[in-house]
């Protein structure tokens, strides 16, 4: 059986690095800035911010929930990061340590919410859009707080050709949180519950504190993510992020996470981000323009759902 397991995870792997060196060897036939080391590092150093919600939305859709609330999750956090160095003149340290908070409150206030009061994740977590969203208004009175070069560095190569602090943060991220979900009672857990969780449950096994903890999980990626999200931009936007959680969840689709839950990996989450993102950034080099990227990188999910479901059925 895990001799089966391990062939089925380096072919599926194998699978979404052929996808991704096909998309790389059509952009770049395509143009000629595609193929250099700087269109490399532009592609690794925006990835950040997607590459860490995706991973805590793959824990959450491996116990078979959702959340619509990244976005703004990622967002207020980012907010709360602004106000704090700008309107409050605080040190940077207590500044990033209350944007992680910020998003752990959301993940838990989701996660207890929706687990504990037996209400779908869908329904609380798309209530958690707007909730954020609007207090994300609130403290930044609707308007971009520009925090200049404070945080800058987190996103910055050194040269044109490395990766950024925030790339190498991510990749930890990646490779700690598989082996989390493969190497851990916590991570079989949330697979388990996942693919059965009346059995679960019949085992003896409380099953609330563990999928608590996947929607806190995700809240404080999320949190991070906002941090990234701001250090990139060198800005706190009331209205970043929109949309986010479709690329984060096309991101686990692509990569094989299941919708109905109990099954997925992060590293074939973290392909799943460098191909939506490769995809992107070549369409761009393209001079693809906004509407056709959109109905493109559209069609790829609505695929990748596709898929997803006849794997399913015939599974």
């Amino acid at each position: 059986m895990q001799l089966k397991t391990a062939k089925h995870f380096a072919l599926h792997h194998a699978g979404l690095l052929v996808v991704l060196g096909i998309l790389t060897l059509i952009f770049g036939l395509g143009t000629d800035s595609f193929f250099r080391f700087q269109t490399l590092g532009v592609i690794a150093n925006q990835i950040p911010d997607l590459t860490l919600v995706a991973v805590g939305m793959t824990f959450v859709l491996i116990i078979r929930g959702i959340d619509l609330s990244v976005g703004s999750t990622l967002a207020l956090s980012s907010a709360a990061l602004g106000s704090l160095l700008i309107d409050h003149d605080q040190p940077v340290l207590l500044a990033i340590i209350a944007a992680v908070l910020v998003g752990s409150l959301c993940g838990a206030a989701n996660g207890l919410i929706s687990v504990k009061a037996n209400i779908p994740s869908f329904i609380v977590t798309l209530s958690m859009l707007e909730i954020a969203r609007g207090l994300t208004k609130l403290i930044t009175n609707s308007e971009t707080k520009y925090i200049g070069s404070v945080i800058e560095p987190i996103s910055n190569p050194i040269s044109p050709i490395s990766f950024s602090p925030a790339f190498l943060f991510a990749v930890t991220v990646v490779v700690a949180s598989q082996f989390v979900l493969r190497r851990t009672v916590f991570g079989r857990y949330c697979i388990a519950i996942g693919t059965n969780e009346d059995a679960v449950r019949l085992s003896g096994i409380n099953v609330v504190p563990y999928k608590v903890t996947a929607f806190v999980l995700c809240g404080v990626f999320c949190g991070i993510a906002g941090i990234f999200h701001a250090a990139k931009l060198s800005t706190a936007d009331p209205n970043a992020a929109v949309g986010m959680e479709l690329s984060a969840i096309a991101a686990c689709v692509i990569g094989g996470t299941s919708l109905m839950g109990g099954r997925g990996n992060v590293s074939s989450t973290f392909l799943g981000v460098l191909i939506i993102a490769t995809l992107q950034t070549g369409l761009a080099t393209l001079g693809v323009s906004d509407p056709i990227k959109q109905i493109i990188t559209g069609s790829v999910i609505l695929i990748a759902v596709i898929s997803d479901a006849l794997r399913q059925r015939w599974s």
